[in-house]
C-alpha cells in the first residue's frame, strides 16, 4: 500500500479525529462530513483496502466490526434503527482505500434501491 491512508494516519494518531470508540481490532470516529445526525466511521485497524481485499484469515475481523458497531450504537443511545454502509472502489464513492463502515443514525433515511 502506498502512503499511509488518513485512516491509517488516524489509527496511529498522526491526523486528529473526535474517536467515539476503539478496541484492539478497531475504531471508530464521527465523520468530518456527516450526512445524518449521527455519522460515525468504524474501521479496522488491519489495513484492508475494501470488501474485495477480505481474505478467509479476515472472517473473525469482519464479525468483531458488526459486534462493535452494535456496542457502539447501544453506547451512544441510538434508537429508531440505523444504516450501515460501505462502498468497494472508486465507482462506488469509496475515497479512502481502507475499509470502513459508515454508520448513520438520528433522522428517517431513505429507502435504496
Amino acid at each position: 500500500m502506498a502512503g499511509k491512508t488518513i485512516f491509517k494516519q488516524i489509527i496511529d494518531r498522526e491526523a486528529p479525529a473526535k474517536i467515539v470508540y476503539e478496541d484492539e481490532q478497531c475504531l471508530a470516529f464521527e465523520d468530518i462530513h456527516p450526512a445524518a445526525p449521527t455519522h460515525l466511521i468504524v474501521i479496522p485497524k488491519k489495513e484492508i483496502v475494501s470488501v474485495d481485499g477480505i481474505e478467509p484469515e479476515d472472517e473473525a475481523l469482519i464479525g468483531h466490526l458488526f459486534v462493535a458497531i452494535r456496542k457502539i450504537v447501544a453506547k451512544l443511545g441510538v434508537t429508531g434503527g440505523y444504516r450501515v454502509v460501505t462502498n468497494c472502489g472508486p465507482d462506488s464513492g469509496q475515497m479512502v482505500m481502507h475499509l470502513h463502515f459508515h454508520v448513520l443514525a438520528g433522522r428517517k433515511l431513505g429507502r435504496l434501491g
